[in-house]
């Protein structure tokens, strides 16, 4: 159909014959289900296929329809039967599942990546946390020998209860990680403590502990 300005409506007319809003016009356009006409002055202006396509969103919208949904069936041609109605052929219809099949395939593969970056970013988070417990322990005074027995100690319980379930000893760790409460310290038995200690407490007399109890390590 040509679009002869005389056949083309405002924004404001077309929404009074769909009895909607303009902005209910102009938010489908910013989808990009419709693509009106611009005058000179760059005002929007419909035709009688824009408002064919906007009653169809309208219809398809108020059974239930997203948007993606629509946009997939837009681009379908509807076909008269013979009942004198316009429907999908089944073609049509096969395409559009098609369609729609392969976006959640696509969300799907999105989803699991997402799960497996914040499964990543909470053992990281559990890790930091547990690194700063024992840094503020260590800053209120805590004993440097008590913080690094229990950091075997809990090393030692996590690859027992690896061992005896069967799971490897990293996934033991971040779970002993997570459940850690209170001022047990459940690190990595290979980390290093980071500070000097409170004053009469060096690096020296940490190193020789972890030395001494160093039958908790790998």
């Amino acid at each position: 159909m040509s679009r002869d300005t005389r056949a083309l409506l405002t924004v404001r007319d077309a929404a009074q014959r769909l009895n909607v809003t303009p902005r209910t016009l102009k938010y489908y356009e910013e989808r990009g289900l419709v693509t009106p006409t611009r005058s000179e002055g760059r005002y929007r202006l419909y035709d009688e296929h824009d408002l064919e396509q906007f009653a169809r969103i309208l219809r398809l919208r108020a059974l239930g329809f997203s948007l993606h949904g629509i946009t997939e069936m837009l681009k379908r041609p509807l076909e008269s039967v013979g009942d004198g109605r316009r429907r999908y052929s089944q073609d049509s219809l096969q395409q559009i599942a098609d369609a729609l099949a392969q976006q959640i395939d696509t969300l799907d593969a999105r989803i699991s990546a997402v799960r497996r970056e914040l499964k990543e970013a909470q053992t990281v988070r559990t890790e930091l946390a547990d690194d700063l417990d024992y840094l503020r322990q260590r800053l209120a005074g805590v004993p440097s020998e008590a913080l690094i027995g229990e950091r075997l100690a809990a090393t030692r319980r996590r690859k027992e209860a690896a061992k005896a379930a069967g799971t490897s000893p990293s996934r033991a760790d971040a779970s002993s990680r997570a459940g850690a409460k209170g001022g047990k310290r459940s690190g990595d038995e290979s980390a290093t403590p980071l500070d000097p200690g409170p004053a009469g407490t060096g690096d020296d007399s940490e190193s020789a502990d972890a030395r001494q109890q160093g039958s908790g390590r790998e």
